[in-house]
């Protein structure tokens, strides 16, 4: 039976463990698993890192990727979603979709016979959930830490509180009034969402942040940078962090708005571990679909 990721609660705490350990033994490595088969990235946004870790991962597991852009195919409009589905069923062995609508996603799954991932949809981002959890576990371990997160409660904040959720870690979430992340994910874990970053920052191991407008949502650019103003990550509010806290963002950062750059380049940043790592962990996602 095809394993699909299209959610961070796809996956429980024992099948996150073994692709973070997974994760270290293919790092540097090729291997061969894929066996010159094909993978399809459906991409309706552009992107840096997702298209080059994922390109990336299938070469290294002797794959090989066929990108198609919204010209190429349309989705939903100039075909129908199940109808691309079922021909890259026959045609390839993995869908990789990064899309608007998250309904987009759950309906390639649905007709599709081969592995489908979600590379990004507007309501999660698994895949980057999974890098940010695999990166606190390598660098802080996961018992006991404070993870605070600072801004949008947005699709990134949702698949976070849904793996920090099963692997047993508490999350603070600080948003704006108005800004926090969806009922149906309030619902379903036991984090914390108040309205204070420095709350939020207090003796925190682990300060989180992205983007404050996502793409899409540039026409609210003006309105949110007001709003948000008092959620910057800066070296202000680092003070009411431990001195150890790591500091991450999934990029791209708007450099002076979310986080300053004195922060995002300074000691506490793992900001470029944290992205290299995509790579690795989306490697390991797709050995173990694979593995037999």
């Amino acid at each position: 039976m095809k394993k699909d990721y299209l959610s961070a609660s796809d996956l429980s705490e024992k099948e996150i463990l073994e692709i973070f350990k997974l994760t270290d033994k293919l790092k540097g490595k090729r291997v061969n698993i894929l066996k010159g088969r094909v993978g399809a990235l459906i991409f309706e946004k552009p992107s840096l890192r997702t298209r080059v870790t994922f390109e990336t991962a299938l070469y290294d597991l002797g794959g090989y990727p066929v990108y198609l852009s919204p010209q190429d195919i349309g989705l939903g409009k100039r075909e129908a979603i199940k109808d691309v589905a079922r021909n890259l069923s026959r045609w390839t062995g993995l869908i990789i979709a990064r899309v608007f609508e998250h309904s987009k996603v759950e309906e390639l799954a649905e007709n599709a016979s081969i592995p489908v991932i979600n590379a990004l949809s507007d309501d999660e981002h698994p895949c980057q959930a999974l890098t940010d959890l695999y990166t606190i576990w390598k660098l802080k371990g996961l018992k006991g830490i404070k993870f605070a997160y600072i801004g949008d409660g947005n699709n990134v904040c949702h698949s976070l509180m849904l793996i920090t959720q099963i692997l047993g870690v508490k999350m603070t979430i600080a948003t704006p009034e108005g800004y926090e992340p969806k009922d149906k994910y309030k619902k379903v874990t036991e984090h914390i969402i108040i309205n204070d970053p420095l709350e939020a920052a207090k003796d925190a191991d682990v300060i989180y942040t992205d983007v404050w407008y996502s793409m899409g949502q540039e026409d609210e650019a003006r309105k949110r940078r007001e709003i948000f103003r008092k959620f910057q990550i800066n070296s202000e509010l680092l003070k009411h962090a431990k001195s150890n806290v790591i500091v991450m963002h999934c990029l791209p950062a708007h450099r002076g708005e979310e986080i300053t750059d004195d922060v995002i380049d300074g000691k506490n940043s793992v900001v470029y571990e944290q992205a290299e790592n995509r790579l690795h962990v989306q490697k390991a996602l797709i050995y173990k679909m694979f593995k037999k």
